[in-house]
């Protein structure tokens, strides 16, 4: 069974986000152990220079880099990343469960990922050009992972 960590910065506040999240982690268990791991997003002033983001973003690297297990194919989200099908994304993940069984993916703060965490990646993945709230970028990607799963397991979901 494949193993999904998905590392975000940031909490879910509101309980819509919430249920959201705990409805694909209950769908995914059909497939895989999914496991969140949440860490504390780097606070900043309300109009942060370029240098306070900079500094920011490796202090969030340092604890993205520790909770990213041994051995784990690694999926960074960035908007520069690679834009794949659902079709794309199943044979990907494919790969994985036959090379690894373990995948971690990992969301930003709302200033992004470092340079360190995406050269850490064994692929950027973008999922669209346009740019989403982080909250609900995690719904989306595991009902993106959901999908691809469901299509590599032959069931009705994917259209």
């Amino acid at each position: 069974m494949l193993h999904i960590r998905l590392i975000t910065l940031g909490s879910l506040k509101e309980a819509y986000w919430r249920e959201a999240v705990a409805e694909y982690e209950k769908r995914l268990g059909a497939f895989a152990k999914v496991e969140i791991v949440e860490l504390k997003e780097h606070r900043l002033p309300d109009a942060p220079g370029a240098a306070e983001i900079e500094a920011a973003l490796e202090k969030e690297a340092e604890a993205v880099l520790a909770a990213i297990p041994p051995r784990a194919f690694v999926v960074a989200l960035c908007v520069e990343g690679k834009q794949l099908s659902s079709e794309e994304l199943a044979t990907k993940l494919s790969a994985v469960m036959q090379e690894s069984g373990s995948v971690t993916l990992i969301i930003g703060s709302s200033h992004g990922l470092s340079p360190r965490v995406k050269a850490a990646a064994d692929l950027r993945l973008s999922v669209s050009k346009l740019t989403f709230p982080h909250q609900l970028m995690r719904v989306l990607l595991l009902e993106t992972v959901y999908r691809s799963l469901s299509i590599l397991h032959g069931t009705k979901y994917h259209k």
